[in-house]
């Protein structure tokens, strides 16, 4: 097997991600008095819980493109992309939460990685098949 630490650090960060977002919503549910399975009431609750549900929706994307992209391109390029995309989402988390308004740049900053790391593993699939 080889080895891809690069793109293993990044999922591991992803999945860090995915836990404090999970712990956010969990705090603002105590906090605002939000029972579970409630997914609406105060809009402090409600910004945390769209954050974690869209990371973990862009999440689901992004790291199979980030795995074919290590694999098939490289580790370095992977890992790179892949840490410019946690970047995105941590920016667009902590502006998510303050302002709704202001998500923009960490959301786009992370669909840029994202799209790298698509059309890179789209790269890497045809020139494997194209042999």
């Amino acid at each position: 097997m080889s080895s891809l630490p690069l793109a293993a650090f990044v999922t591991l960060l992803a999945v860090l991600l995915l836990f404090v977002t999970a712990l956010n919503v969990g705090r603002a549910r105590v906090r605002y008095g939000i029972k579970a399975p409630a997914v609406s009431g105060h809009e402090v609750f409600e910004r945390a819980f769209r954050i974690q549900m869209n990371t973990l929706e862009n999440t689901v994307l992004m790291l199979p493109a980030l795995w074919l992209y290590a694999g098939l391109i490289g580790d370095r390029g992977a890992g790179m992309m892949g840490i410019v995309w946690l970047v995105g989402r941590v920016w667009y988390a902590v502006a998510y939460q303050i302002n709704p308004d202001k998500r923009g740049g960490g959301f786009g900053l992370a669909m840029l990685a994202f799209a790298g790391l698509w059309f890179g593993a789209l790269w890497g699939v045809v020139r494997v098949m194209a042999h």
